[in-house]
């Protein structure tokens, strides 16, 4: 067990040289070092305790194979407790570093996946992926509000949109800073659950405190003090369970509501407050009647749930305020008195119409599933009227539906009808069962976002992992574009412009380049391998080579019997076609015989020689020709002259090289191009009337290509960085906008609201 202080001095937190603290503002500053510090001291309090926690479950195991699995672990989290308190408050600081720097993002990280492996990789995978997903969303339900209020006010201080996911004290963020940095952790996907609910126990619970007080010191500094965040509880978790005192939990959850409503309240009553000032002049002001008499919220509900029957598949032309009316009218006439429908409520549909004009509007939508979405006007609004926090609680579950459709909806290319699959089946489902069923209880909500998770989740790790393959094929492919390069320019660096034998020039380019690129892919340009190859391959030219001094006919007495071995090896391991290959030496061999007879034919003796037949024998490792009886002068080898430079292309591949287009390196197109990042969606105009969408998975680096695949994870588009820059520079690539659709709209509103209230000032 550890007995180490428990206060930290911040000047040992590891800090990102390359991004100076400088640049984030004070109060920023302040709030990142206060927040360091409390989740290190918690991060350490669950590495004291994880000893006791495995040996405890160890000696509960019902195997010995189960229990040294614990206590292997137990050895690794004690060797590796440095390096993870480490890796997890740098990456806190790099997080922070990053959010004043415009960075559109960076590749992720490629798994080490195969096909043997793959099914263990996807489980375990599942698994980790669950146990986070819960601990999240436990964290937000208890603490939607101070996070939010946190996000909020962060945004306007840094120059980068964060939402609750991204923000760096966020309890997603937090998550994979843990998990990244126990990547070193050699244990079962058991044990690493295990470890996870360690980390909710210790870490995660206290995470409501650490917002109150981050938001406390971003009031002191005058940052959206307007925002009223709950007061920070404190926990009392790690007193013993049979001692533990104070507020019970029953006690503290309706204190915790009650702030949280407050704060959903205020949150609307903002809203509110704009739409009234703007009444009357930039909005139509309300014409009641002096007799009117406001309709209930409960009576509102069942007039919107008779139009929500009747909701049109054409959502273009429906006009949920006039139909409004119009039953307002009946029921007027029917009961004799002028019936409106209250201030609240008409303030709830007025904000939810501006919300879905924006989303009607929204390019980031398919046009096909803005229909779709379009019909969701009247449920939205119904929920909205039941629950004012719809405004305000990013968490709320008929937000995160929205969110959540229009997210998997970004690669949705618009379909014939036909042709529409599984998503498009699915949204369909969402809308008709809210149609047909929703009436005042907003619990289908919960339950139609658990189910189109659990649908989308699925698809997400198919996509992932064909894209994850998409990925390896392209860097495989240019890998061996490298390699193939490699040896064109070895090959033409010993060919071109020489005169040699047709058939050595064949084996070279033919045979042996094969040999060379293997070795290239396999052990690179470094290693004694390649450069055995290419000794092997200059021995081979100079042996064929002409030749009249008696120590080159020593050398190659002594050379031919290796070289023959070395090729031969060399051929086998590239499986080059046998039947060729005795080919290829039947003529070498018969070429190596014609340059000794030429060493034996003096010109003072015009006497025959005896030629070596091609079968002479190679022993006592010289090459020695046999006696026979004289031979006539064998014919002259077909010689070639390598004029062309030699290019080796892979089956189906062409060497077209694009029209070159200067652009200076300040070129906005190139710029553009530039702050891609990888997992980003864009919508190439492919024609008049066909648009491609799809998504950036990699930039191979040796080759410069941008790889795009579709929603599946399948490849459909290559591009190079110019051409990529021609593309900008015609208009026919649009960058989709990824952030969160109800947020995007929110935020719309309320900026067109304060430029009306501005422009009437």
């Amino acid at each position: 067990m550890r007995t180490d202080a428990k206060v930290v001095h911040l000047k040992a937190v590891p800090e990102k040289p390359a991004s100076p603290a400088g640049r984030l503002p004070v109060a920023l500053i302040s709030v990142r070092d206060k927040a360091a510090q409390q989740l290190r001291q918690a991060l350490q309090v669950l590495l004291d305790n994880a000893d006791d926690s495995l040996f405890e479950i160890a000696d509960r195991a019902t195997s010995n194979a189960e229990q040294n699995a614990f206590f292997e672990a137990m050895r690794d989290l004690r060797m590796k407790r440095r390096s993870i308190e480490r890796g997890f408050l740098q990456q806190i600081f790099e997080s922070f570093a990053r959010l004043n720097q415009y960075e559109i993002g960076k590749p992720a990280e490629p798994e080490n996946l195969s096909f043997d492996n793959l099914t263990l990789v996807q489980n375990d995978e599942l698994e980790e992926s669950v146990a986070i997903d819960t601990m999240v969303t436990k964290v937000t339900s208890r603490a939607a509000l101070p996070l939010t209020h946190l996000t909020t006010r962060m945004n306007a201080l840094v120059s980068r949109k964060l939402d609750d996911k991204s923000n760096p004290l966020g309890p997603q963020a937090l998550c994979q800073y843990f998990l990244e940095s126990c990547r070193s952790l050699g244990v079962e996907i058991k044990v690493k659950l295990i470890i996870l609910k360690l980390f909710e126990r210790y870490v995660l619970a206290d995470l409501d405190q650490l917002y109150a007080e981050a938001n406390q010191t971003l009031i002191g500094a005058g940052i959206l003090p307007e925002l009223q965040s709950a007061p920070p509880r404190r926990s009392q978790r790690h007193a013993p369970a049979a001692t533990t005192g104070g507020v019970s939990s029953a006690t503290y959850g309706d204190s915790a509501s009650h702030a949280e409503d407050v704060g959903m309240h205020e949150a609307f009553g903002a809203l509110q407050s704009l739409l009234s000032e703007l009444r009357g002049s930039a909005l139509p002001a309300r014409s009641i009647p002096s007799d009117a008499i406001p309709i209930s919220s409960g009576d509102l509900m069942r007039l919107l749930s008779h139009m929500q029957a009747r909701t049109p598949q054409l959502i273009d032309d429906f006009d949920l305020q006039g139909q409004l009316e119009q039953l307002l009218h009946k029921v007027s006439a029917k009961s004799g008195k002028s019936r409106v429908v209250g201030e609240v409520d008409e303030d709830v549909i007025n904000l939810v119409s501006m919300l879905f004009e924006f989303i009607l509007d929204d390019r980031t939508l398919p046009d096909s599933l803005k229909a779709l979405i379009g019909r969701l006007q009247i449920p939205l609004l119904k929920v909205a009227v039941l629950d004012k926090s719809f405004f305000s609680r990013g968490s709320h579950p008929a937000r995160r539906l929205l969110n959540e459709i229009a997210t998997a909806a970004m690669g949705w290319g618009d379909q014939d009808e036909a042709q529409r699959d599984s998503l498009y089946q699915k949204i369909e489902q969402v809308v008709a069962r809210l149609l047909n069923d929703f009436v005042d209880d907003p619990g289908i909500f919960s339950e139609l976002l658990a189910d189109f998770l659990a649908f989308t989740g699925d698809e997400r790790r198919r996509s992932e992992l064909l894209e994850q393959r998409t990925r390896d094929a392209e860097e495989g492919r240019a890998k061996a574009e490298m390699a193939r390069q490699e040896v064109e320019q070895v090959l033409n660096e010993r060919l071109l412009g020489k005169t040699l034998p047709e058939v050595v020039v064949r084996l070279l380019q033919e045979a042996w380049s094969k040999v060379l690129l293997l070795t290239c892919l396999k052990h690179g340009t470094q290693s004694e391998q390649w450069d055995a190859a290419l000794a092997t391959m200059d021995d081979l030219i100079w042996s064929v080579a002409p030749h009249d001094d008696p120590e080159s006919r020593e050398r190659l007495l002594k050379l031919v019997p290796s070289l023959l071995k070395a090729l031969r090896e060399g051929l086998v391991s590239a499986a080059f076609d046998p039947f060729s290959t005795g080919e290829f030496f039947t003529q070498l061999e018969a070429l190596h015989v014609q340059a000794l007879q030429q060493f034996d034919q003096p010109s003072a003796q015009p006497a025959p020689v005896a030629v070596p037949p091609p079968s002479a024998a190679i022993t006592g490792g010289r090459f020695e020709p046999s006696p026979s009886k004289p031979a006539s002068e064998p014919p002259a080898p077909a010689m070639i002259e390598v004029v062309e430079e030699i290019m080796l292309l892979a089956p189906g591949e062409s060497r077209e090289q694009e029209p070159e287009i200067n652009l200076a390196d300040n070129d906005e197109a190139l710029t553009q191009v530039d702050n891609l990042r990888v997992g980003s969606w864009v919508e190439f105009q492919e024609d008049e009337e066909h648009k491609l969408r799809c998504k950036l998975a990699a930039i191979i680096k040796p080759t410069g290509k941008y790889i795009f695949v579709n929603r599946t994870g399948m490849k459909v588009l290559e591009k190079t960085r110019m051409g990529l820059a021609i593309e900008f520079r015609r208009d026919a690539i649009r960058l989709l906008n990824d952030t969160l659709l109800f947020d995007r709209a929110l935020e719309s509103v309320i900026d067109n609201l304060r430029t009306l209230k501005s422009s009437n000032r």
